[in-house]
């Protein structure tokens, strides 16, 4: 006797649709499980037994295999169980089996029957509706999150016996009603505004500009400046996350377990920070499963390096080409799994290891020498996907004195950088995938980025004066159309470059000699402008 159920079984962030063949047979009474399966799916033998006989159900005394096809994919987790135990049914005929041909079942048993909740339900939602399933069942602690799939149904289910009732007809199950609010991922006041920072007009300023076009940004500045305070305020001046960004969002935050209890749906920019002793795998994922990394949790939000010297050389070398191309694909020996990671990179960094290399009023302990060598820890590669690079001083008694009224707030931020994106999304309906200007290809950079007589024989001279980069110069060209659209200029004037080029420190031992001769951290030899000597 031979049943046929669906379940699902995850590689990387999409679910793979997984047949569970169950058979059972004469012979000594034995219950195994074939096609790849790990450690807690071969356990789930044990709790699948249990959860039968406790809700009642009485089995033959046969050889039971339950083969997971196709094969040669790793199955992992928990959530075989529920489709483990309806085949079992099936093929008891204590069943039919034909209802179960119409649903893609995940769950996992407790020992008496109680159905648990499991990881990666939404990716499972889709592979149903990939697949013209009917729909999905599913504990009912995930079915808000199944239902963010439209064009299924979800059937949530607490135990066992409800599941059999409903497939035998005996009771049926109310399919979840789907709620239009949770679809639209809004947001809460945010609990970190930039009002709270005191000073550091400019480096709001140039956040603001990060935030508008998805730029990378790097701020150095001695210990006390703001660095991680601005930081952790930058989420609350992010646009909202537009539903397909929280539905790529959730995908990965599911895989994981990492949604809340009530949260179907993240509707807040991921803010990830991770300490620098963590490991390359740690960052960019990997490890034997081949799990995501921090990059990817922050996907669509902001990853926050600081003490960025302090991380170590391989752990950010890994950060250069998922960088540019927004994705990390990782190869192991089972699988080759592709996982997303379009995120802001922001970090911070003290000027020196003792935090006050030329900063007024203090004395520098450090000798040149490690001046440069605590600098040289970034390599040039990776400075030169940075778009921004800022410089952050201590904050004067005045301003922080200063009556907190007199900041501007979070939303102040927000609506001119929402006003930005809307023309960024306008700009770019066509082309999917592409959501802000630092996502752009060349072949777009020269479509849109219409630059004024005098602006571009400011990038010409700034090209030639400083020896940008192919790299450096399309990364400027970028930030200028982000300005021009914060300011609504209808295209790239001198102003909107001057301000881009000097958003990039590029010779870092060149800014690092200025300063040992008196010159303020960052602050490059300008170079000529049109029409002056």
């Amino acid at each position: 006797m031979l049943a046929r159920v669906r379940s699902g079984a995850l590689m990387g962030i999409d679910a793979v649709v997984v047949e569970c063949e169950v058979d059972m047979a004469l012979g000594l009474p034995y219950f195994n499980v074939v096609g790849l399966p790990e450690g807690a799916v071969r356990e789930s033998k044990v709790r699948v037994i249990s959860a039968l006989k406790n809700t009642g159900f009485e089995l033959p005394q046969k050889r039971i295999t339950v083969n997971l096809a196709p094969a040669d994919i790793r199955k992992e987790g928990a959530a075989f169980e529920l489709p483990i135990a309806l085949g079992v049914l099936a093929a008891a005929r204590l069943m039919e089996e034909e209802p179960l041909g119409r649903y893609l079942f995940g769950g996992e048993l407790s020992l008496d029957g109680w159905v648990k909740p499991i990881k990666g339900v939404l990716p499972l939602a889709v592979a149903a509706r990939n697949g013209g399933f009917e729909g999905v069942m599913v504990p009912l602690a995930n079915a808000a999150e199944a239902a963010l799939m439209e064009g299924i149904q979800v059937l949530p289910v607490r135990h066992l016996r409800e599941a059999v009732e409903h497939l035998t007809g005996a009771r049926p199950l109310t399919p979840y009603a789907r709620q239009a609010a949770s679809r639209e991922a809004s947001r809460s006041p945010p609990p970190l505004d930039m009002a709270d920072v005191r000073g550091q007009p400019d480096v709001k300023l140039a956040l603001e500009l990060a935030a508008a076009g998805g730029h990378n940004v790097i701020m150095c500045g001695p210990p006390g400046s703001g660095k991680t305070m601005l930081a952790r305020r930058l989420p609350s001046i992010l646009p909202t996350m537009t539903f397909t960004e929280a539905l790529e969002v959730t995908k990965i935050y599911s895989v994981l377990g990492l949604l809340g209890e009530d949260q179907a749906l993240m509707r807040e920019r991921p803010f990830r920070a991770p300490h620098h002793t963590i490991s390359d795998a740690g960052l960019v994922g990997g490890g034997p499963a081949a799990r995501p990394g921090e990059l990817s949790l922050g996907h669509h939000g902001v990853l926050f390096l600081d003490e960025l010297p302090e991380f170590r050389k391989n752990v950010l070398e890994v950060l250069r080409q998922p960088m540019e191309e927004g994705f990390i694909h990782l190869a192991r020996a089972s699988q080759n799994v592709t996982y997303p990671c379009r995120v802001m990179l922001v970090a911070a960094m003290n000027p020196c290891p003792c935090g006050y290399f030329n900063v007024p009023g203090r004395t520098c302990t450090c000798a040149e020498h490690r001046v440069f060598d605590y600098h040289a820890r970034v390599s040039g590669p990776l400075l030169d996907r940075i778009d921004i690079t800022l410089q952050t001083r201590p904050v004067e008694y005045h301003q922080i004195a200063r009556a907190h009224g007199d900041e501007p707030s979070s939303t102040y931020y927000r609506q001119r950088v929402e006003a930005a994106r809307d023309r960024q999304r306008a700009r770019f309906q066509g082309d999917p995938g592409i959501h802000c200007n630092a996502q752009m290809p060349p072949r777009l950079l020269r479509e849109h980025c219409v630059l004024s007589a005098r602006a571009e024989r400011m990038l010409e001279l700034a090209v030639r004066h400083h020896g940008l980069s192919a790299r450096a110069h399309d990364r400027i060209l970028k930030l200028a159309l982000t300005r021009a659209d914060l300011e609504g200029h209808a295209r790239i004037e001198d102003v909107d470059i001057q301000l881009a080029i000097d958003c990039r420190i590029l010779d870092r031992r060149g800014w690092l000699h200025a300063n040992t001769h008196g010159a303020l951290p960052g602050r490059r030899e300008s170079f000529p402008r049109p029409g002056k000597p």
